[in-house]
């Protein structure tokens, strides 16, 4: 178990339909770091999403708008404390929990460090997880963010993340959907801090997979739009 000590720890968990998912992903969340504040931003799911989440202790936000980046910067908007590190993690079981203490550590010795990222992409990758289409498109969108943006990330568009709350705070994303990843990449980097990535494995995801095909415009656009700032 990782103490946290002085330390305060948010984490923000987007939902929509995340029955299967996300009672596991709250329990390992709670094994792995000592008094974090869990907060499920819901996406209007139809299952027992937020019952569950509830029953767990996690607080919920009933989202207002529609996708995952609405989901973040409405969390966002809604906070009402200070923690020191902000936890951003999928319902879906895929991202392990257990390297969020790492993750940590990596903050508090390196304060230049603004942000660090589970990259899943690595000698434990398993195709079995990714359908072999997303593999590849991911892939090509990660080749193009590099390419054209100047941030070099293996895993740009990672769900797993911690940065620091006082980056964080004043964002307010413009991306709606799945490409908020992208734009807080540059958001981090054009306050002047630093990203780090750490090997992570991946895991199949519990329940209905959410990511489509046509998600993979949204984001190419977003790293073009990027561009323009980098």
């Amino acid at each position: 178990m990782f103490g946290e000590g002085p330390r305060s720890l948010l984490a923000i968990v987007a939902a929509l339909n995340e029955q299967e998912g996300i009672g596991p992903t709250i329990a390992e969340l709670r094994e792995c770091l000592e008094n974090l504040r869990i907060v499920v931003v819901d996406g209007r799911s139809q299952d027992r999403t937020v019952e569950i989440a509830k029953d767990m202790g996690a607080e919920v936000l009933s989202q207002t708008g529609n996708g995952k980046g609405d989901a973040l910067a409405q969390a966002i908007h809604e906070i009402r404390t200070d923690p020191d590190y902000v936890i951003t993690t999928d319902a879906d079981y895929t991202y392990p929990a257990k390297f969020l203490p790492k993750m940590i550590r990596i903050m508090e010795e390196d304060p230049k460090v603004g942000m660090v990222c589970g990259n899943r992409f690595n000698s434990h990758f398993h195709m079995d997880y990714m359908n072999n289409l997303f593999y590849f498109g991911n892939r090509l969108l990660a080749f193009t963010h590099n390419l054209l943006n100047g941030v070099q990330l293996r895993d740009p568009l990672t769900g797993l993340r911690v940065i620091r709350w006082s980056i964080l705070k004043d964002w307010a994303p413009k991306s709606l959907g799945f490409d908020v990843e992208v734009e807080l990449n540059h958001y981090v980097e054009r306050k002047g801090y630093g990203i780090v990535e750490i090997s992570i494995p991946y895991r199949s995801r519990l329940g209905e997979k959410k990511l489509k095909f046509i998600h993979g415009a949204s984001i190419l656009k977003r790293i073009i739009l990027e561009s323009a700032h980098a």
